[in-house]
């Protein structure tokens, strides 16, 4: 018998489309209009869009991490900046165990790996509702010591058919975080405060490049264009956020697309494995939970 590879799921307006590989965002749509980029179902998602990032997002530095005194090695997935890309999750298929008209939970085993000695499980919960789409995640302790977790989500955002150099975004952080040659936090977080990143208020995104992560993150992120707004909440569970904008001007385009930005909400920030910055430690049997959406 084959395997859904993905699942629709509808009401109150919304249609949400879920790819069953990664447990994948692969696009939202209200009354028709999109308000997330998407990809064809079956091909790879470009640039890891709608996908869950765990148990860590973004770069482990050379991937190694000290937890309980132990040092750790994961495989390098990223040979240019020599670091372990994004967790281990996004290429995975997950099982899925409620299909209905309104939503779709899909849950995974993570398994053991070079570097990943522990037993994690994921659950993951779409449903949409005339409120939008929400998104609820939970992670589990199922070994018999304690374990590191963090977890990000490769939201892309749209508004219809406006480009992005078209659009604001208004993103209420109040802090962003310096990024070496590799993609690695570089030193502590800086204030917002009379820079290029303070986007409280919403800023212009025409010509913007960025690729930045922000932390004292407020629970709404708005991206406006000619013709509408979509927003993306969160969890205080999730303080941290990655904004980046895709652009063909740096051999990452979105296709079809071109310029295309993504507010991606974590729990902790790149590197968090490897600095400890706030990781999450998961004891024996216990659950950490968190949700997010967008409308």
């Amino acid at each position: 018998m084959s395997v859904q590879p993905g699942f629709t799921i509808a009401a109150g307006g919304y249609v949400a489309e879920i790819a069953r590989t990664g447990a994948g965002l692969r696009g939202l749509r209200r009354d028709g209009v999109a308000l997330t980029e998407e990809w064809p179902l079956g091909e790879k998602p470009p640039l890891s869009a709608g996908l869950v990032l765990a148990p860590w997002p973004g770069r482990t530095e050379d991937g190694l991490y000290t937890w309980d005194g132990e040092v750790y090695r994961l495989a390098v997935t990223h040979p240019d900046t020599g670091t372990a890309n994004h967790g281990l999750v996004r290429a995975v298929d997950w099982d899925d165990v409620e299909i209905a008209g309104d939503a779709v939970t899909l849950v995974l085993d993570v398994g053991h790996h070079p570097g990943w000695p522990f037993d994690l499980h994921l659950r993951i919960r779409y449903s949409v509702a005339e409120n939008g789409l929400t998104c609820t995640f939970e992670a589990r302790n199922d070994g018999d010591r304690d374990l590191p977790f963090a977890v990000g989500f490769h939201t892309y955002l749209r508004v219809g058919d406006d480009p992005v150099d078209a659009c604001t975004l208004e993103l209420g952080a109040g802090r962003w975080q310096p990024l070496d040659g590799r993609l690695l936090p570089d030193g502590p977080p800086h204030t917002v405060d009379g820079t290029a990143y303070d986007y409280r208020a919403p800023r212009a995104l025409d010509g913007v490049q960025i690729d930045t992560p922000f932390t004292d993150v407020a629970r709404s992120t708005v991206v406006r264009g000619p013709t509408g707004e979509t927003e993306l909440w969160t969890a205080p569970s999730l303080p941290w956020a990655q904004v980046f904008i895709a652009d063909p001007v740096n051999g990452n385009g979105y296709p079809g697309r071109g310029r295309a930005v993504a507010v991606e909400p974590m729990s902790a920030p790149g590197n968090a494995l490897h600095t400890g910055t706030d990781v999450i430690r998961l004891a024996p049997g216990a659950r950490w939970g968190t949700e997010w959406g967008i409308r």
